[in-house]
């Protein structure tokens, strides 16, 4: 080997040893160079710091809607609110059509007039009810001929009157009103040949249901007669009416 040949040997070993020398600084050699074991796993690092919130993504797109869903059960009922404050006065309405004219008024009526037959003016005794039999006057019906009593339908103020022709007999009548004695009337008799009288009358206040009625008071004083010539009424009649829709209620 020639001198150059052998100064040209020297210098390529020169660099490779710088080359490798520069390799083995810090423990970085080569996997190619030296291939060791796998070595034991690592033990787990310590968890990191929470990230910092992402961005908020894009909308979504609309969805088609949905079907009807069925109707709900009713609710309870609530709680009864607090009454509110009265509201102001509501301005006057207008004035309304004039009405059709009314009825007039009819006010209420009740009269009667009776008188004793002959057959019957002469079987009178004590607390018998005199029954003038004989109608002159009962449009409303308020006097009954077979029990000889008044009876009210109209509330208010009556005048009942009777005159008594006194014959054969003295007389003493009582006018009852539901059972009880309002007026007494007496008339003696003391064998005149011709027939003498009585008459007395009496305002009272009846209410609907109240009955009135003569009736004689003392057996041997049942002196009623009548005859063709001469007659023993009884008379009744509505003076003014309780009602307050009447046309004479005052």
């Amino acid at each position: 080997m020639t001198s150059l040949g052998l100064l040209l040997l020297l210098h390529f070993l020169l660099i490779l040893q710088v080359h490798f020398s520069s390799q083995l600084e810090d423990n970085k050699i080569p996997a190619s160079l030296c291939t060791g074991h796998p070595g034991i796993p690592g033990s787990p690092g310590v968890h990191g710091s929470p990230g910092q919130p992402g961005r908020d993504g894009r909308d979504g797109r609309d969805a088609a809607p949905g079907e009807k869903g069925q109707k709900g059960d009713r609710g309870d009922p609530g709680e009864t609110g607090v009454r509110g404050l009265t509201g102001d006065k509501g301005d006057p309405g207008e004035r309304g059509d004039r009405g059709q004219p009314g009825e007039c008024a009819v006010a209420p009526k009740s009269a009667f007039s009776a008188k004793l037959s002959q057959t019957l003016s002469s079987s009178l005794t004590v607390g018998d009810t005199v029954r003038f039999d004989t109608i002159m006057l009962n449009e409303q019906g308020d006097y009954n001929t077979e029990t000889g009593r008044f009876t009210c339908k109209v509330p208010g103020v009556y005048y009942f009157a009777v005159h008594a022709t006194v014959y054969r007999a003295s007389l003493q009548f009582d006018l009852m009103k539901n059972g009880h004695t309002v007026a007494s009337y007496f008339q003696f008799y003391g064998n005149w040949p011709k027939p003498a009288s009585l008459s007395g009358g009496s305002l009272l206040h009846l209410i609907p249901g109240d009955q009135v009625w003569v009736q004689i008071a003392l057996a041997e004083y049942n002196g009623f007669y009548s005859s063709t010539k001469t007659d023993s009424t009884f008379t009744g009649f509505l003076v003014y009416s309780d009602w307050k829709n009447s046309a004479v209620f005052a």
